[in-house]
């Protein structure tokens, strides 16, 4: 059988490839130079903000849906913080451990020396390839690494990831887990969501079979005893004192008297009595149902946004500075502005025309518009008439827009202007 020990920490592997992977295939990335947010692989513009804003209220609802449901479980298994602390401390223990063994013969402070400037190596070269990667969710990698490459440390991204290399490495020789005590707010925020169905990790004793081992406090990453209270803010609900009296009390052929429950006076999570699949899943009474309707919604929307967003953007407007102007044979021309964004990842093309409209000839070259990946392409052109019957001032007619290679047209209403008498 598995303990949460191992599959807490095949879980922190998983979150930590994922931490490396996501700027660079641009699941979740704002490019700050760019203006640029990236998410599960579209680049939203800065102007696209309903998009952002279900993208940003969907993850914020999926935040409070965890801490409903399953308290500070995500403190303790996906929670950055989390894994680079324990990952530091696991570095220095092992090292701690090879100076011991490779060189005995050695007086202890020395030997603490040696063992310390190894760690801060370690520690030094880990700072800069992490804080590299974080840069990387608010900077386009390859520009970042041609700033990293020629020791860039003058300029927003240059000082923002020297800071952050600093700030990472005294984090995880200073601070380390103190930090979700001291400065990390979820632990209090998860005070405010949690009720009598959140997921806790308790200590029940009912026949005092407790033996006093303290085994349980010892392996506490945070230092702490469980045994005095479920609610203690600084519990991330990692479960390594679960396993170590699970360790305990099999030897002595007893059960565990630390465990997963569905809050205070709950049952367990290892309960096997037969119960509905939406209980066991932590779906258990009317506000967690409110909460997934609302993240289901946000999702919903979000889904609909996407998939409704076009990778090329076609606006026209009139130029109403000259309502017309007439030529030298007579036409009368009404000029106009486009500005096109291509916001997809391929080259594409809009060509214009003209519909009901007699008689009425585009001026624009060239035509089709061309516009690179990323980029935006504005101009202006004109609409003339020949000269013949104006007996109206406004003609209703309509711009078309045909985008290639995606095949997205566009009926854009216009109005031409024209004087109402032959001058």
């Amino acid at each position: 059988m598995v303990s949460f020990h191992q599959l807490r920490k095949r879980v922190h592997l998983l979150f930590f490839l994922m931490f490396l992977a996501l700027p660079f295939l641009n699941v979740v990335r704002f490019d700050i130079p760019k203006e640029r947010f990236y998410f599960a692989g579209y680049e939203l513009w800065i102007n696209e903000f309903a998009i952002i804003f279900f993208a940003l209220m969907f993850l914020m609802f999926l935040v409070v849906a965890s801490s409903v449901f399953y308290g500070r479980v995500y403190c303790g298994y996906m929670c950055p913080q989390t894994i680079f602390s324990e990952a530091s401390v696991a570095v220095e223990t092992w090292l701690r451990k090879r100076v011991t063994r490779r060189f005995p013969q050695w007086k202890p402070p020395v030997r603490e020396y040696v063992t310390r400037g190894l760690f801060y190596a370690v520690l030094a070269v880990a700072s800069v390839l992490l804080s590299f990667i974080f840069i990387c969710y608010f900077v386009e990698p390859r520009d970042l690494w041609h700033r990293l490459a020629s020791l860039d440390i003058h300029t927003a991204a240059g000082v923002s990831g020297a800071a952050v290399t600093l700030v990472t490495f005294l984090d995880f020789t200073l601070v380390r887990q103190r930090f979700c005590t001291t400065i990390c707010p979820y632990g209090y925020l998860q005070g405010l969501l949690g009720d009598s169905n959140t997921l806790l990790v308790q200590y029940r004793d009912q026949d005092h079979q407790c033996i006093e081992c303290k085994k349980c406090v010892r392996v506490c990453q945070m230092g702490i005893d469980i045994r005095q209270s479920p609610f203690q803010i600084e519990c991330i609900h990692c479960a390594e004192c679960i396993d170590a009296c699970e360790e305990v009390m099999t030897r002595l052929h007893k059960p565990t008297l630390i465990h997963y429950v569905w809050g205070e006076k709950g049952e367990l999570l290892s309960d096997t009595t037969p119960r509905p699949w939406y209980r066991r899943v932590g779906l258990r009474d009317s506000k967690r149902v409110v909460v997934l309707l609302v993240l289901l919604f946000y999702a919903s929307g979000l889904f609909v946004a996407l998939g409704m967003r076009r990778a090329v953007l076609v606006q026209v407007s009139p130029v109403r500075a000259t309502l017309y102007r007439i030529g030298p044979d007579g036409r009368v021309y009404n000029q106009f502005r486009y500005l096109i964004a291509n916001r997809g990842d391929k080259p594409g093309a809009v060509v214009f025309s003209i519909q009901d409209l007699p008689d009425a000839s585009l001026a624009l070259s060239p035509n089709p518009v061309r516009v690179q990946p990323g980029e935006s392409a504005a101009g202006e052109f004109e609409i003339s008439r020949p000269p013949g019957r104006r007996d109206e001032l406004v003609s209703h007619f309509t711009i078309r827009t045909d985008t290639v290679p995606t095949r997205e047209s566009d009926a854009i209403p216009m109005t031409f202007l024209a004087p109402t008498e032959s001058k």
